[in-house]
């Protein structure tokens, strides 16, 4: 691993575990395990490491709509099976850009903004129309955001939904899409 991606590891790790305030880049340097003018070299400014965090991101991004697009099932049941937390590098890169975009940060609203609209064209494209577009998408984030408040990558139960309990109504939008379009 390089010493930037130990930087951008130990940058995204701390503003997971204590939030954008706390993530200084002293902290960065000494959990990444190298000096402050280490750091400055690969990252001249806080902002130059939220920048790398999102370019992490939207790479990873790309990798997701690639297989999204490629997915046998169609894109909108690969985004909403895959709508759940598996603490992979995708999962830990969005919600470290989503918790700098809640902090007011302009890059990461705009990344946070296109990872949607990447995810939406697909869907859109699939089930040809909006309203069933955005419901697809819609389903993925609230499984997102049901994993996240429960804080694990399974159902715990309660409210908790999981993708398989979802598909069923993913297929009858769809179906309900391709029925409007024929007429």
């Amino acid at each position: 691993m390089s010493a930037r991606d130990a930087l951008l590891d130990a940058y995204q790790a701390t503003l997971l575990e204590d939030g954008h305030r706390a993530t200084t880049l002293a902290v960065v340097a000494a959990r990444a395990g190298v000096s402050k003018g280490g750091l400055l070299y690969h990252f001249a400014s806080k902002e130059a490491l939220a920048e790398g965090l999102i370019t992490r991101m939207d790479a990873l991004l790309e990798e997701d709509v690639a297989a999204m697009a490629a997915a046998q099932e169609g894109p909108s049941r690969y985004y909403v099976r895959t709508s759940v937390w598996t603490g992979g590098d995708f999962d830990l890169a969005f919600v470290a850009v989503a918790q700098l975009a809640q902090e007011s940060h302009t890059g990461a609203q705009e990344a946070m903004r296109r990872a949607r609209e990447r995810w939406l064209e697909l869907i859109r494209a699939e089930v040809g129309e909006e309203a069933t577009a955005r419901a697809i998408l819609l389903l993925g984030d609230g499984l997102y955001f049901d994993a996240a408040l429960g804080g694990a990558a399974e159902p715990s139960g309660g409210l908790s939904t999981s993708p398989e309990e979802l598909m069923p109504i993913v297929d009858r939008l769809l179906a309900a899409s391709e029925s409007a379009r024929a007429r």
